[in-house]
């Protein structure tokens, strides 16, 4: 919770820092919007079966946008996301757990909408993120800066409205990071893994961060479908020059979200990764024992209905 609290104030802080500007002069856009999801369900001798579970999930948006005529755009956003559910008395789960930060800076290149742009992209998640054995057993698979994921690229965007965005970057570096020892030592998300002698002892540890040089490929859309429901959709793409480059790394996300009224919505929200770097245990005979590891598609999706609100 000190982790949300400290990303939320530091961007809401830049988003009111303009605040006294006046309107002639405001080259800045801002805003954002918050929502908080809960749920519940209670049983007792019912005949049809159930558990009891609570749930709660809150999504945090925010944008700064800066264009100044057709010679220079300057986009900022943040999206921050974490959810819980508890089951009959079981171990307290995530549903949601997201920290995206992406700053996007372009001068005008050529035509009417195409800008010379550098981008910084940043993701990581709140808290460990566990794989669940029953009820009872946990395995760490995941933790705060484990990974973190840092995008640096250099390339072309074009944007002929606010609602759409393509940017290509030939020239993109995707750092990897893994602070937790622990995963890192057994190689996790694509990092060197730990070196032992014969005897099982630890001689060099897993590296902490790995280096990728590639193409870079993200594609925005956002638009109001209808009165009181709103699209966000983006997709993102790399591929490594020197590692396997046909083995592209897909990361596409979907946002619906669907107003009731001022205050309350329903939101929609879907994620689809593959990334051939991180080895997802599975089990292959069914028997309920984890035997392998491998790449896999990976999808999300959440939906929830409670408060909500933009500004």
């Amino acid at each position: 919770m000190k982790r949300i609290f400290f990303f939320s104030v530091l961007f809401i802080s830049s988003l009111l820092s303009a605040k006294d500007v006046p309107d002639s002069l405001r080259l800045w856009h801002r805003g954002g919007m918050c929502a908080l999801n809960f749920t519940q369900a209670s049983f007792t001798n019912w005949a049809a079966g159930g558990e009891n579970s609570v749930s709660g999930q809150a999504l945090l948006g925010f944008y700064v946008n800066y264009k100044k005529d057709s010679t220079i755009s300057w986009d900022n956003s943040l999206d921050l996301g974490y959810g819980l559910l508890r089951q009959d008395g079981g171990l307290v789960k995530k549903t949601d757990d997201k920290i995206d930060f992406t700053s996007k800076y372009g001068h005008f290149a050529f035509g009417k909408d195409w800008y010379y742009a550098s981008l910084f992209g940043f993701k990581t998640q709140f808290q460990p993120g566990y794989n669940y054995l029953g009820d009872t057993a946990k395995t760490l698979i995941s933790d705060f800066m484990s990974p973190a994921y840092i995008i640096l690229a250099i390339g072309l965007d074009y944007k002929p409205n606010p609602k759409f965005s393509f940017f290509a970057a030939p020239l993109t570096g995707k750092t990897t990071i893994v602070l937790n020892q622990q995963l890192a030592d057994a190689g996790d998300f694509g990092v060197a893994k730990a070196i032992y002698d014969t005897a099982g002892i630890k001689i060099k540890d897993g590296q902490n961060v790995r280096n990728e040089f590639g193409g870079y490929v993200r594609v925005q859309y956002k638009s109001e479908l209808m009165k009181n429901v709103s699209m966000k959709a983006r997709c993102e793409l790399f591929s490594n020059y020197f590692h396997n480059p046909q083995n592209i790394d897909v990361n596409a996300e979907l946002l619906v979200t669907m107003k009731f009224n001022k205050y309350i919505s329903a939101s929609l929200n879907l994620q689809g990764i593959y990334d051939d770097d991180i080895q997802i245990a599975v089990d292959n005979n069914h028997d309920g024992v984890i035997d392998g590891k491998g790449p896999r598609f990976q999808f999300r999706q959440v939906f929830g209905i409670g408060f909500s609100a933009k500004f």
